[in-house]
């Protein structure tokens, strides 16, 4: 037996070290010089001036480039040497080694000297890279080393050759000098030369509002990665500062560092955006496969360095393999050569390590890829989506939309994982097959035709499993959209008591989404099954067939099998979850090319002029516009029309005409069938609907332009938002909620104007800007607005108000989508029968109260006596001042305010147990769980048996007689596998089984509390929050969890089932609490992105109409880096603790092997040490493999905490409570109580009503009238106990509405709501959404409001289709439908709350007839700003700042010239007169024009 510690004294050992030593430097060299050239390419961050750092007079460097030199020229001279004299000699093996050793070393120490000198000096790296003090430590103790055995030879009398010591003496002495540079010296100022570097440039053009939560400190640095060298990068080490102070404390979106430019969304976008134009442009010509290349050429480089690695990374990965077998032969005491045992340890733990680091290289780069290719995606649909026409938005609702960047867009990110594993299976597969041809010879054959018969297995799997994912996609859109259209419309499902309906609905989609989803699972596992079995049936077979052929079967080469299957099975283990993806990935990447095809606004529909170019600013000429261009019925017909600069157009018409049309078809909404429009200068819009942003009020005004306080404070005066301001307790930095939620009607119709007004644009459209607000405030707002700020501007202004009209230099009379009269208004109103229908309606309303005014005191005092005295105004009036006082006390000592929309709550700290235990006994108490586990387990003992008989029954060579016989050896295997590949059947179904059950079972829960939660959550929680959990969170519990919590477990007993787990626990919990605080942050930033996206689809038009879409396309970009920073650092977090993981898996694997080659031959049977070995080759990848799923289980059961986290939300009163529900007959009389009634909508915000008390008479009308934000709307609201009273009662007909349940009372009451709310659907579902009525009950109803006809001219009558938010609808139809609706209800007491805002005074007057008709016997309360609509109440009730003001009937209020009602009643009747007087000395200037 040679000695084991001799050829430590070898020559041809230390020169062979020596020189594969300087190899490696070659190697690393070369990556260096590639890394850097990758580096460049992204982005140069060390930054800094050549001159400058010359300036440094860098001495150290110099001196180590002469070094370097030194060394390379000593070893030239050396090798030149020795080559010569052996040359007529004779060469023997160790002399060919010290040449090679020479020659290497002169080109790596030559290497050095090129890198330092053109990479290092010309990129100005002010520190030298980890690699080469590595290095250098390693050649300065290598050479110590052999100097010290030349000394040991030496005095041992053994004649060694000059050249070895001059060699040896050199390498010690020019060794060190490098050494002490790397490790002792700094470079002088190397500090000052990185503080001078700008950390982050940012960019000028930086937005700000939405994403002012994602900015923060961590704004302040870039991630080390941008820096960090090769070994770093390697290693990690660049990430540990983030994971140590995550181990201190929580980490918060500050602590974690910004991309850098090669990772962050703007670089990549650019470059996605050009390619996908070459390949297709953005038309109907993309195709998948085009986006598919586009994306490829995208990101090229990185796809190609993966593979490459992913090629050495594969290699090293069947080392193990290859060499088992020789091994095993060498424990049995075949040895080839001297010390071959350490060879074989040295090639083992070699191929290790090279494995190791390729693979965390490989997959953290991959983790990179699909960060960068979600944030294109996404960047992508999110500008389609502001560019999408109103046809194709119809196709695709808001929900949709949503989806492809919450799901298709992720799913194209999780792709990059696996992108390279198609065909690095078949890569894998030829390895397999040549290591098992080498072992088993022919045999082999039947294992490759058993794998293909496996495969082939999987296509129709394959086809089905395609089908089932794309109809579970389709089913889920349709669930989102609904989900999106509730979110949106809760307050009404609320107040109709509709709620637990549209819950059923919501339940239903998921009921069909479900079932797909079933399906999907059940597919899934049947393939999980059949790849699972497929090693174990392969190695059957291939066995079996060795025994027929009568191939020995040796137990090395048995074990080189077995180890090949175990790698084989790892691969096919992966292959279902790449197919799955795959199949899923195409599905989304098929509707996202779907999305990008379809049509966009017409980007020449308008001409656009310069301003100052022409005299006039809008022209229209024989202009054909129609929102569908398949109709043949257009929506505007014939339009002419000439607006000069400086001309004020009024727009009218009657519901429905085409006057909202029109204003769209000038901001170039409306596809254009024929004719021109030129517009000459910048546009403002306001919406008939506002369109309010989440975020300050200040923001919203601002809307991107720069603060100018005199002009911002002017724009206030006018649109009278100073008193709002100061009652809000934050003024205009208060945060409003989503779509203005804590606002009232007028105020955000107010901060639209005042947005218009900011913006100092040239012309100015404004949809029904006065329907929202009193009639002193749209006074106000027509004066010092459209009369004063705007006096030189171009305006256009849709209004209903007749009394506005005078004042414009033109006025359009629209009818059927036709201009039928325009002219001045003196001159209109002479000149057609159109626009005298809307005059006299106007004077038909005007009418009424002149005869208010005038009829006798005892029509209207019979109400009085119903009061009880409390109709007086006089004693109200001191009532409320005494309540006022009292308030004010209470206000003053009142906690300190905070804003209504918070933070999003995440929890801290580690994921509590009770969320797992929660998760896993959700489903039939966790009764399967212990099945699954069991059946696992006994797969892994049965598969370990398997392994080890046949290890056990073969022989180590063929000298030795086997120990069983071949039909025994293989009967016992086939048992063993049966046996196995049941159990993976049935671990695979009742996990199926139990993640559907429990997905579901968290899906009702969750939407149950959403849907019965108050109406204060939806105030203070933007509907991304919900959205982000309904869509992303529950798609993980549908698909991820189960599986990643079943496989985790299944690790752990097949890690078990090697090597204890206690050594993992300490790296993984320095690790966990970074990860953890990370994942939850991803899904804290994914809200904020998901709400700005749906806000600016619903905003699209006024975003476009500002032309403000690349500020909106630029907050979407840091809103996606903000998202993308936690998650890249997530990937880097986790593959920090892999690679440390796998090095302690290594250093495990090594220790054993020294100790298996170190015993004495005999001491251990060859074959069972074999079969460790076998087993510790996978160790490391099992280990990986076990933490990448605790730390995904971990990562992704922060969906089922924030599920849970709904599931727990506070829920509204009950909605019946058995023993105080009212009789059917409730109310009789409907009278109402109000007794010392105080509201605020939350605890820390103030009082909206004061302290009320008053009485409705039963079955009379009341009309509440105040200024905006006086509380009308919250007085309704309350009614409703959509906001519950603070102090105070409301007693109807005696009872206590406090007392009974919120669907007794809300289902009793019928309201007409101030925002009118169509559902996508049909008209019948619309007007009778719980279906309780008939066809002819829904037409009678139908007639009564006047949309009869217009529905029966529809192609579908009652079916005719609803598109999202009624959009296919005006606004004052969709008034009309919610008309409709109470009409068929027929409640006791009905509730308008501007209720006619959005309608033509002619069709209010018929409005309020058919009230007067068909609920004259019911108590009827209407909050309007038209006097019109309240003037014939018998009583009024005039609310100012929460306070009753006044309150007694008209006719009384009248006859007090001094009190508000009266002094209201007088401007709305004269303010006709008023702007047509001024409107005649403002227009002169323009009549010649005219």
């Amino acid at each position: 037996m040679y000695s084991g510690t001799d050829f430590l004294l070898k020559q041809a050992f230390l020169r062979g070290a020596s020189g594969s030593l300087h190899l490696f430097l070659l190697l690393g060299l070369f990556g260096l010089w590639v890394w850097k050239k990758l580096k460049v390419g992204e982005g140069d961050h060390s930054g800094g001036s050549k001159e400058r750092f010359k300036n440094k007079k860098a001495l150290w460097y110099k001196l180590t480039l002469v070094c370097c030199f030194v060394v390379s020229l000593s070893s030239l001279v050396l090798c030149l040497l020795s080559y010569f004299y052996w040359y007529g000699n004779g060469r023997s093996y160790d002399q060919l080694v010290i040449l090679f050793d020479f020659g290497v070393r002169t080109l790596g120490w030559g290497a050095i000297c090129v890198y330092l000198r053109t990479v290092f000096l010309n990129l100005r790296q002010p520190k030298l890279p980890m690699l080469l003090k590595i290095w250098w430590g390693f050649y300065v103790f290598i050479s110590c080393y052999c100097l010290i055995v030349d000394i040991v030879l030496y005095q041992k009398q053994v004649n060694l050759p000059i050249q070895y010591l001059v060699s040896d003496v050199v390498s010690v002495i020019t060794g060190l000098f490098p050494c002490f540079v790397g490790f002792m010296s700094k470079i002088e100022g190397e500090d000052t030369l990185i503080l001078q570097e700008p950390l982050l440039k940012v960019d000028s053009g930086e937005s700000e509002g939405t994403v002012a939560s994602i900015k923060s400190r961590g704004a302040d640095t870039v991630t080390p990665y941008s820096n960090a060298g090769l070994f770093s990068v390697l290693t990690y080490t660049w990430i540990n500062s983030l994971i140590a102070l995550g181990n201190k404390k929580t980490l918060d979106l500050e602590d974690v560092p910004q991309l850098d430019s090669g990772n962050s969304v703007v670089g990549v976008f650019a470059t996605f955006k050009n390619k996908l134009e070459t390949e297709a442009g953005l038309g109907s010509g993309l195709t998948t496969l085009k986006l598919i290349k586009a994306m490829f050429r995208s990101v090229w480089k990185d796809v190609l360095l993966t593979a490459l690695v992913a090629i050495v990374c594969t290699l090293a990965t069947y080392v193990g393999p290859y060499l088992i077998d020789t091994l095993v032969q060498y424990l049995s005491g075949k040895r080839d050569f001297e010390n071959e045992g350490y060879a074989l340890v040295s090639a083992f733990c070699v191929a290790k390590l090279v494995e190791c680091l390729c693979q965390r290289f490989f997959v953290f780069r991959l983790e990179q890829l699909g960060i960068r290719l979600r944030a294109a995606l996404i960047a992508m649909i999110y500008n389609k989506g502001l560019k999408l026409s109103s046809q194709a938005k119809q196709g695709n609702t808001s929900g949709e939309i949503i989806n492809f960047m919450t799901v298709d867009a992720e799913r194209v990110a999780e792709l990059s994982w696996y992108i390279h594993d198609p065909w690095l299976f078949l890569f894998e597969v030829a390895l397999s097959f040549l290591i098992l041809y080498k072992s088993l010879g022919i045999a082999s054959v039947a294992a490759f035709f058993g794998t293909v018969i496996f495969m082939l297995v999987n296509v129709p799997l394959s086809t089905v499993q395609e089908k089932f994912q794309n109809e579970l996609m389709k089913s889920k859109d349709e669930r989102m959209k609904a989900t999106s259209e509730i979110l949106r419309n809760m307050r009404i499902l609320k107040l109709q008591g509709w709620e637990l309906k549209f819950l059923s609905k919501t339940i239903d989609l998921r009921k069909s989404e479900s079932g797909w989803l079933k399906r999907c699972l059940y597919t899934s596992s049947i393939t999980s099954f059949v790849f699972w079995c497929a090693p174990t049936f392969v190695s059957v077979i291939t066995f079996g067939t060795c025994i027929l052929l009568k191939v020995p079967l040796e137990s090395g080469k048995v074990l080189s099998a077995i180890a090949t299957f175990r790698l084989l099975q790892i691969l096919i283990y992966k292959l279902p979850a790449i197919i799955s993806m795959i199949i899923q990935t195409k599905v989304s990447l098929q509707r996202i090319a779907s999305f990008f095809c379809l049509d966009e606004l017409q980007p020449d529909l308008v001409e656009k002029q310069p301003r100052g170019s022409s005299e006039t600013a809008i022209e229209i000429a024989d202009g054909n516009f129609s929102w569908d261009i398949s109709s043949h019925n257009p929506t505007l017909k014939d339009i002419n029309l000439k607006v000069f600069h400086g001309m004020r157009v009024a727009v009218c018409g009657t519901v429905g005409s085409g006057k909202s049309s029109l204003l769209s078809c000038i901001l170039g909404e409306v596809p254009k069938i024929s004719g021109t429009l030129k517009l000459c200068g910048t546009k403002a819009y306001v919406a008939q609907s506002p369109w309010i942003q989440s975020g300050k009020i200040e923001d919203n005004i601002l809307f991107g332009k720069e603060m100018d306080r005199e002009r911002y404070n002017a724009v206030l005066d006018a649109c009278s938002l100073k008193k709002d301001l100061e009652i809000l307790s934050f003024g205009d930095q208060t945060v409003i909620g989503e779509r203005g939620i804590n606002l009232s009607g007028g105020q955000k119709q107010r901060i639209q104007i005042a947005r218009a007004l900011y913006q100092d644009a040239d012309i100015y459209l404004f949809d029904d800007p006065f329907s929202a607000v009193d009639a002193h405030t749209g006074s106000h707002l027509f004066k010092e607005v459209l009369l004063g700020l705007l006096n030189s501007k171009t305006v256009l202004y849709v209004t209903h108000q007749v009394e506005f009209l005078p004042a414009a230099d033109l006025v359009l009379v629209i009818k059927d989508g036709k201009i039928t009269q325009a002219g001045k208004y003196t001159d209109v109103i002479n000149s057609g029968t159109d626009f005298m229908e809307l005059v006299d309606a106007h004077k038909q309303a005007l009418s009424t109260l002149d005869s208010i005014e005038g009829r006798p005191l005892s029509e209207k005092g019979s109400a009085n006596g119903e009061n009880d005295g409390t109709s007086a105004t006089d004693g109200v009036v001191k009532e409320v001042e005494n309540k006022e006082v009292q308030n004010d006390r209470e206000d003053k000592v009142a906690e300190p305010q905070r804003q209504l929309v918070q933070e999003e709550e995440r929890e801290k700290g580690k994921v509590e147990f009770s969320v797992y235990w929660k998760y896993i006994t959700a489903a039939y108490g966790g009764v399967l769980v212990p099945f699954i586990l069991l059946a696992q387990t006994l797969f892994q003992i049965l598969q370990i048996a398997s392994n080890y008989w046949i290890a056990w029954a073969t022989p180590a060579s063929k000298d030795i007689k086997p120990r069983v016989t071949g039909s025994m050896l293989l009967i016992v295997f086939v048992a063993l596998a049966f046996g196995s590949s049941f159990c993976i059947l049935a671990r695979s179904t009742l996990l199926a089984t139990a993640g559907y059950k429990t997905a579901t079972l968290l899906f009702n829960k969750m939407h149950y509390c959403i849907f019965r939660a108050p109406m204060s959550f939806f105030d203070a929680t933007p509907s991304g929050r919900i959205i982000n959990r309904a869509s992303t969170d529950q798609s993980a519990v549908d698909l991820s969890i189960p599986a990643l919590i079943g496989s985790f477990a299944f690790s752990i007993i097949r890690v078990l089932g090697v090597i204890g787990v206690m050594s993992l626990v300490a790296w993984q919990q320095y690790y966990i609490s970074s990860a953890r605080e990370l994942s939850r942050l991803v899904g804290v930033c994914k809200a904020p992105l998901i709400q700005h996206f749906a806000e600016t689809v619903s905003g699209s038009t006024t975003i476009r109409s500002f032309d403000q879409e690349s500020r909106f396309i630029d907050t979407n970009m840091e809103l996606m880096d903000g998202y993308s920073r936690p998650t890249f650092h997530v990937a880097a977090a986790m593959e920090w603790l892999g690679f440390r993981l796998d090095m302690l898996s290594n250093i495990t694997f090594a220790f054993s092997l020294v100790f298996l080659i170190s015993i004495p031959k005999g001491f251990i049977d060859p074959a069972i040490a074999g079969l460790a070995v076998t087993y510790g080759l996978t160790l490391n990848n099992l280990q990986a493999m076990l933490i990448w799923l605790a730390c995904q289980m971990e990562n992704k059961i922060i969906s089922v905490e924030r599920i849970f986290q709904y599931t727990c939300i506070p829920s509204e009163p009950p909605l019946e409570i058995e023993e105080s529900r009212p009789n059917h007959s409730w109310p009789s009389h409907g009278k109402i109580d109000l007794r010392d009634l105080q509201v605020r909508y939350a605890p820390h915000m103030p009082f909206v009503l004061r302290g009320i008390s008053c009485t409705f008479p039963g079955e009379k009308k009341t009309g509440i009238v105040g200024r905006t934000g006086s509380g009308k709307s919250t007085l309704i609201q309350t009614l409703f106990r959509i906001v519950e009273p603070a102090a105070g009662q409301i007693l109807i007909d005696g009872i206590d509405i406090s007392l009974i349940g919120l669907h007794d009372l809300r289902t009793r009451l019928s309201i007409i709501p101030q925002d009118p709310v169509m559902f996508e659907g049909t008209v019948r579902s619309n007007v009778d959404p719980l279906e309780e009525y008939t066809d002819e009950q829904i037409w009678e109803a139908l007639d009564k409001c006047q949309l009869g006809d217009e529905v029966r001219k529809k192609e579908g009558k009652l079916d005719s289709k609803v598109t999202e938010n009624g959009e296919n609808w005006s606004m004052g139809q969709r008034q009309l439908v919610c008309l409709g609706r109470v009409l068929l209800k027929r409640r006791k007491i009905l509730m308008l709350d501007e209720a006619t805002a959005s309608v033509d005074t002619a069709t209010d007057n018929l409005i309020q007839q058919s009230l007067r008709q068909h609920f004259s016997d019911c108590t009827v309360i209407t909050i309007a700003h038209r006097i019109t609509s309240v003037i014939d109440s018998d009583m009024v009730l005039l609310l100012s700042h929460g306070l009753i003001e006044e309150y007694d009937s008209p006719r009384k209020l009248l006859e007090n010239k001094s009190s508000s009602f009266s002094q209201l009643v007088a401007e709305y009747t004269q303010r006709s007169n008023v702007y047509n007087r001024r409107s005649i000395s403002f227009t002169s200037g323009h009549r010649k024009r005219l």
